[in-house]
């Protein structure tokens, strides 16, 4: 079997992007987790979380993260990231937005060096945005959501991690070779999250 820790990864991620960055809701958080999945796949054949995301109208969704999140609103004790992050409501005046706040200490123990690197560098980019200014990546012309989202007819259909590897990169090859080795031997061993 294989451990790839990505549960414990995907908790301090968002635990991460809680801590660090304004704003912090939870379209933010799941556009800052797809760019963090997206961009280390584009580098290394390799999301971080291992998260599903889905063609929705209004971007990609990390479909597992969303299905947990009514539980995580109603604190269920039974939940992992309810335990480690906790939803409140911010009024920003006109109307309410949920904000996600940390309730433990980010470990980074899990964390390869890129990883890090990739997730400083979102936190800086994005900081103190609010959510729109991350449609224009997470959006991006020809990129993994629009080419799946084609217009609507790919609604909710999974959107191909290899889509983050530009045909121009030079070592689109080696990254997409890479990517499939590691998940025949995932198929082979087995996976233990």
């Amino acid at each position: 079997m294989i451990k790839t820790h990505e549960r414990e990864k995907l908790i301090n991620a968002m635990v991460f992007f809680a801590e660090n960055t304004r704003h912090c809701g939870k379209i933010k958080l799941f556009k800052l987790l797809y760019l963090l999945d997206f961009e280390h796949f584009k580098e290394t054949g390799r999301p971080v979380t291992g998260m599903e995301y889905r063609a929705w109208e209004k971007g990609p969704v990390p479909h597992e993260l969303w299905c947990e999140w009514p539980a995580m609103q109603r604190g269920s004790a039974a939940n992992d990231i309810a335990n480690a992050i906790d939803i409140v409501p911010e009024s920003t005046g006109d109307y309410e937005l949920q904000k996600v706040v940390p309730l433990i200490a980010f470990h980074d123990d899990h964390f390869t060096r890129r990883e890090l690197r990739i997730m400083r560098s979102l936190v800086e980019r994005f900081r103190d945005e609010r959510t729109k200014p991350l449609i224009n990546f997470t959006h991006q012309l020809l990129g993994p959501w629009e080419v799946t989202w084609r217009d609507g007819q790919g609604n909710n259909e999974s959107i191909d991690y290899a889509l983050a590897v530009g045909a121009d990169d030079p070592y689109a090859a080696e990254i997409l070779e890479a990517a499939a080795e590691f998940e025949a031997v995932k198929a082979v061993l087995g996976v233990v999250h």
